[in-house]
Formats: structure tokens, C-alpha cells, sequence
């Protein structure tokens, strides 16, 4: 890989990182009006709206031969942040984060065959059962939301693999985003118009809810798929592995969101399997 190309994908993913869980700790601020499907259901139709506009994606060679994979990946995106929102409106952000990223770490192991990776996998396992009400300082986490967040993760893991296989095969990463883009919104929309009905149209929220459409997906997504078009999957998950603790921090700076040492344990157990288990897979592939 040519460095320039590695420095631009990396500052890709520190800026899709840093964005979205900026623009997540903004949500927060709509989930009393509308509610956390309402929230999830503007961000993603102002998202769609803008990377419509910018992008036309209409424009370019034809689909056919990836509209499954597209189909994929829209649905995908949809599922993941619906569920992120349902967690994020009951557990705290970092701790929501690291329990997602199971889903990216369980994509890389699964395309691994080195042994190293089971203890991987037996540390995130550690750090997810710190997490369980098991002792004094997991009790308070509402299971619904640590649920909500596994959802969530297998959303993430799914988007990953389809959205690396889109972004490839057409060769257009903002068109791709767009299109999957427009697909979630319509995915989450009919849920959305149900849940939230009137309240999604209330004018007040519409430049809270542009402010986080930009920074939770139109911005961040696009700048994924430009480092997934040209990263090894592992290499990727490598960088993404510090994701839970940027959550943990917006949380606290933002959210007053204090975690336990226990929660801080649990956190850090998660982001050293997903470094160790993409930088493993790596040297494999090389």
C-alpha cells in the first residue's frame, strides 16, 4: 500500500471515529423530544437527503450485479444504527461502543485460522462479562440496552463485510454510500413514521438533527468507505479498535457519563482483542 494513500485512509478513520461519536453525544439531545427510533429516523433521512444531493447517485454505470450486496448494506446500516440508538438511550457510550465492536472483532476472527485468535476472542468474552450483571458495578445497566447493543454489533460486523465487498466492486465509495444511505432511511422510515409520527416533523429539531445526520453518517460513513476501498479489512479493524475508548471520552466530556474502573476494565479488554486480533490477522495476510 502507498504511504500516502495508508496516511489519507488513517486520517479517514480518525475523523469517521471522532465525528460519529461526536454527532452520537449530540443525539442524545434529541431522544426526550422524539424518542430514540424518531432521532434514529431523522438522522438518517437528512443523511440521505444530503449524500443524495452531493453525490446523484444515479449518475454512473449501471447496478446490476450488485443491487443484492447494495440491498445488503443499506439494510445493514439501518439495523446497526437503530439499535445503537436504542442502546445509547440506556447505557453509556463507551460501554455501548465496545460491546458493538464484538461484531467487527467477530468478523476478523472468523477470518482468521491462527490459534492466537481464540484468546482474542476469550478476552473480549472477559470484558463482556465484566459488563454483565454479575456484581455491584454492572448491576445498573439496563439489559434492554446491552442487548440493543449486541444488535447493533452484529449490524456493525455486517456492514463491514458487505460494505467492503460493495465499495470494491463498484469502485465508487460516495456513490455507494448514497444508495445504502437512501436504503436505511427507507428501511427505518416506516418504523420511524409509526413510533415517532408527528414529532418527526417539528421544525425546531430540524438544525440539532442536520448537525447530527452530517456528523454520525453522512461525513463519517463516507470517509469509512473511502479507508475500507483501500485498507485490508484487517488493517482496518486494526484502527478502528480504539473507537469504544473516543466513545468513552464524548461521553464524559459531553454526557457527564462516569464509568467504574470495572466499566473502564471491561472497555479495555474489548479494544486490546480487536488490536490484537487485526494485527494478527494482518501479519498473516502478509
Amino acid at each position: 500500500m502507498h504511504p500516502r494513500s495508508l496516511i489519507l485512509s488513517i486520517a479517514a478513520i480518525l475523523t469517521a471515529m471522532f465525528s460519529i461519536q461526536f454527532g452520537a453525544a449530540l443525539a442524545k439531545g434529541l431522544f426526550p423530544v422524539m424518542g430514540t427510533v424518531g432521532a434514529t429516523t431523522l438522522r438518517l433521512v437528512l443523511a440521505a437527503a444530503l449524500l443524495v444531493a452531493v453525490f446523484r447517485p444515479w449518475r454512473g454505470p449501471p447496478l446490476a450485479g450488485h443491487r443484492g450486496a447494495l440491498l445488503g448494506y443499506g439494510a445493514a446500516l439501518g439495523f446497526m444504527n437503530l439499535f445503537y440508538y436504542l442502546a445509547l438511550a440506556r447505557v453509556p457510550m463507551g460501554i455501548v461502543v465496545a460491546i458493538e465492536f464484538l461484531g467487527p472483532l467477530g468478523v476478523a476472527i472468523a477470518h482468521s485460522h491462527r490459534a492466537v485468535d481464540f484468546l482474542w476472542a476469550l478476552l473480549a468474552v472477559t470484558g463482556l462479562t465484566l459488563l454483565l450483571p454479575l456484581g455491584a458495578d454492572a448491576v445498573r445497566l439496563d439489559p434492554v440496552g446491552l442487548g440493543c447493543a449486541l444488535l447493533a454489533g452484529a449490524g456493525w460486523g455486517a456492514y463491514i463485510v458487505v460494505g467492503t465487498r460493495v465499495g470494491r466492486s463498484q469502485g465508487e465509495g460516495a456513490r455507494s454510500v448514497a444508495l445504502g444511505m437512501l436504503i436505511a432511511a427507507a428501511v427505518v422510515l416506516p418504523v420511524g413514521a409509526v413510533v415517532s409520527g408527528p414529532r418527526l416533523l417539528n421544525i425546531g429539531l430540524l438544525p440539532l438533527g442536520l448537525a447530527v445526520a452530517v456528523l454520525s453518517s453522512a461525513l463519517p460513513y463516507v470517509m469509512e468507505m473511502y479507508a475500507m476501498m483501500r485498507m485490508p479489512t484487517r488493517a482496518f479493524g486494526i484502527f478502528m479498535s480504539i473507537e469504544p475508548a473516543i466513545a468513552a471520552l464524548f461521553g464524559f466530556a459531553l454526557l457527564g457519563e462516569r464509568l467504574t474502573p470495572l466499566q473502564c476494565a471491561a472497555i479495555g479488554c474489548v479494544m486490546i482483542a480487536s488490536f490484537g486480533s487485526a494485527l494478527s490477522s494482518t501479519r498473516t495476510a502478509a
